[in-house]
């Protein structure tokens, strides 16, 4: 249920009021009791993911984590062992040699 800011044009009092979307909007102001509230356009409600599940990687297939481990571990899903990581090393220690 949303929150709803409210405001007496008689007395100026500025509130807030748990409501349901489908209530009737309050029209009697609780300081004053004048009929002169109405019910102020406010910015909406932000919204807040709280937890774990809100993370494309929390859902992802026992094949895609299998080969995440494998290329954690340095070998990859086709086990030859050449890994990016691996052919760097080689790059740079040519050019060590070379200098």
């Amino acid at each position: 249920m949303p929150t709803y800011e409210y405001l007496c044009d008689a007395c100026e009092h500025q509130f807030e009021a748990f409501q349901s979307i489908t209530a009737e909007p309050i029209r009697i102001c609780p300081q004053c009791g004048r009929r002169k509230v109405r019910r102020l356009i406010g910015p909406g409600a932000a919204i807040l993911f709280k937890g774990s599940g809100f993370y494309q990687t929390d859902y992802r297939s026992e094949s895609y984590k299998r080969a995440a481990a494998a290329e954690k571990s340095g070998t990859t899903a086709g086990g030859n062992g050449d890994t990016a990581s691996t052919g760097k090393k080689e790059r740079k220690s040519k050019a060590k040699a070379e200098a």
